[in-house]
């Protein structure tokens, strides 16, 4: 990572020229200790860049991009003006990947160590190694619900250690589905104790579930599709403005999808096992409060978006926090999943910045369909009416090197106005000035 700033954009330019001409004179300088120089010599000025590259060429490759002022640079201008605030969003089941994390896991003994503190509490659980699925060969075993739900836990943890390591922490959590157990475990509602408890038993008790059950998304709005509900039918998740899953018995749902294209919707099945968030979690809600009554809850210390009503509950809350009690996690399996209300509540509580803790797999699309704006990449920015710019920067994302995905978007993060500590990025390396 180089790291460069300056007083106004003029001089930020001009700072990236005259690192270029100092280095085209010093081939024989390590890129290492190039970026340690930056950050470790230099002030953080007001305009700033944040060049990510895998070695020397690319970097001298971004830097000409930087003074050329090509598109896609990462450059934030003027964040000492200090610009919107920040939510960590947990992405839920569909968005896994074979992999996850592993990249990181080597590259950063932070997220090590948290990836290992929460597995070894999950696998207590299971009964069984949750690694050697998630980081193994077998597709087909890590999209069952057990290894999917606990295994995008246990990253979503390693992911929020990790940004902590960096000096970046949210004003805002949410998360979509099993991603607000993860939200509400960084936020202090659960300790990741009872939270390894509940989230092992909650996708223990799905998988054992009668698969009978199937989803469908359509590209269509809540008010659209209600009226047109069929028998056992329900709505599972509102992801969007024109952005809805549907959930039922399969040849309701076979039903529902023939409906739906003979009226010109667009539909996909999705590739689940079950219908969740619907009456086919019932046979399950019993034991599953069982269980989660024997668990402690308390309030949030970082305010937390609800699914079930897409509504912010935080610290200094006048009324006691919903999430903290074993009933909101029973309704929390059964109920729809209000993600699109979430994130317009983050909106109106000054959110400009969205970090994706997971995976992407589509939660950066739902975040910028609902703010109106589309993304096409793992960062997008846009200005809105005020001037101020709304960032959605996904930690990882298929078929990219994880840890220089992680690192564009603390990137993004860093010029966007949040300032990022990048010490950590050289620790163990031998970095001098």
């Amino acid at each position: 990572v180089w790291v460069l700033s300056g007083r106004s954009g003029e001089g930020l330019l001009a700072q990236g020229r005259r690192l270029q001409e100092w280095l085209l004179t010093r081939p024989e300088l390590d890129p290492v200790d190039v970026g340690w120089s930056l950050i470790s010599t230099r002030a953080r000025l007001e305009h700033r860049a944040v060049l990510v590259g895998t070695d020397r060429d690319e970097l001298m490759t971004r830097l000409q991009g930087l003074i050329d002022s090509e598109p896609g640079m990462l450059t934030g201008t003027d964040v000492s003006r200090g610009r919107g605030r920040t939510a960590f969003v947990f992405p839920g089941q569909g968005a896994q990947l074979l992999g996850m994390g592993s990249g990181l896991y080597k590259a950063f003994p932070v997220f090590a160590a948290a990836f290992d503190e929460t597995a070894a509490l999950l696998e207590q659980q299971l009964e069984c190694s949750l690694r050697d699925v998630v980081w193994g060969v077998d597709e087909q075993a890590l999209q069952a619900t057990l290894f999917t739900q606990t295994g995008l836990f246990a990253v979503g943890i390693a992911l929020f250690r990790l940004l902590e390591s960096f000096g970046v922490r949210p004003d805002f959590v949410a998360g979509h589905s099993i991603g607000e157990l993860a939200a509400a475990t960084v936020a202090g509602v659960l300790s990741l104790e009872d939270a390894a408890v509940l989230v092992a038993a909650r996708a223990r008790l799905m998988q054992q579930l009668p698969t009978d059950g199937a989803m469908l998304a359509v590209r269509a709005s809540e008010t659209q599709i209600t009226p047109l509900l069929g028998d056992g039918v329900e709505i599972a998740a509102v992801n969007g403005p024109q952005s809805i899953a549907l959930a039922g018995p399969r040849n309701a749902i076979d039903t529902a999808e023939q409906q739906l294209r003979q009226a010109g919707y667009r539909v996909n099945r999705l590739r689940v096992s079950h219908a969740f968030h619907s009456a086919s979690m019932e046979p399950m809600l019993a034991e599953f409060a069982r269980i989660a009554a024997g668990l402690t809850y308390t309030r949030p210390t970082i305010p937390i978006v609800s699914n079930h009503d897409g509504q912010l509950t935080g610290p200094l809350d006048d009324h006691p926090s919903v999430l903290a009690s074993p009933q909101y996690w029973v309704d929390h399996v059964r109920n729809t999943v209000r993600f699109a209300d979430g994130i317009t509540t983050l909106a109106t509580a000054g959110a400009t910045r969205y970090v994706v803790m997971g995976p992407d797999g589509g939660l950066s699309g739902l975040i910028d369909e609902t703010l109106q704006h589309s993304t096409t990449d793992t960062v997008d920015t846009k200005t809105t009416a005020d001037g101020v710019e709304t960032v959605v920067a996904s930690l990882l994302h298929k078929d990219r090197v994880e840890d220089t995905t992680l690192l564009s978007a603390l990137a993004v993060v860093d010029v966007s106005g949040v300032g990022v500590d990048w010490t950590p990025v050289f620790d163990g390396r031998s970095a001098s000035r």
